[in-house]
């Protein structure tokens, strides 16, 4: 479960092997826009190298699709948890192996 979420987000993470391990995530929400919200997510970190997660600016990703402009504010602060626990998640891999 990923706290500072409104709705009900799950997130699951599974990392490979070496250096810079590839993650892979699994999302799913009880609310339909946040379960799409999920799947951008999902889209743009799942199936990378630990590293690669670490520098990729989600925000400015969002920003240029457009989705701040779209958002509550809990919902956006939902997503900014989301990217939190994901790079969190990477950081801890990276941190394993070293």
């Amino acid at each position: 479960k990923v706290p500072g979420c409104v709705s009900q987000v799950w997130l699951t993470t599974d990392q490979g092997q070496g250096t810079d391990p590839v993650i892979t995530f699994q999302g799913d929400s009880d609310a339909h826009i946040v379960r799409g919200l999920v799947a951008i997510m999902l889209a743009l970190f799942s199936g990378r190298p630990a590293s690669e997660i670490q520098k990729t600016d989600a925000e400015a990703t969002l920003k240029g699709l457009g989705l701040d402009e779209h958002l509550s504010p809990q919902r956006a602060n939902g997503l900014r948890s989301m990217v939190k626990r994901i790079k969190h998640d990477a950081d801890t891999a990276l941190k394993q192996i070293a």
